[in-house]
């Protein structure tokens, strides 16, 4: 395989944080990089990070919301066919109890 090289100037400390990053993921910083250019010309995005994003404090407030329906018994109903489903879904006060449609 030709290869080519490519001079990027960075800051000492930047390279020897992503040099020891790669290597603790088990790769060269060059394979890490060649991997990243070749998903740049696939997908034409640029994308940064690796590690998880932190949910906002809306999505927190909204699990823990699901979380006490869940357990007070408001879960979304299951439906054998679609006019029972849009009949619920039309109906402004039908509500789901503890397994039975309402």
């Amino acid at each position: 395989m030709k290869s080519e090289i490519i001079n990027i100037k960075t800051e000492p400390e930047t390279k020897r944080k992503a040099k020891k990053l790669a290597s603790d993921l088990g790769l060269s910083l060059g394979t890490l990089l060649n991997a990243y250019l070749k998903q740049f010309i696939k997908t034409k995005t640029v994308t940064f990070g690796i590690a998880a994003e932190e949910p906002s404090e809306w999505l927190i407030n909204e699990l823990k919301q699901a979380e006490k329906d869940e357990k007070n018994g408001y879960t979304s109903p299951a439906f054998d066919n679609a006019k029972d489903a849009i009949a619920w879904l039309n109906d402004p006060k039908a509500k789901y109890i503890n397994g039975k449609w309402k």
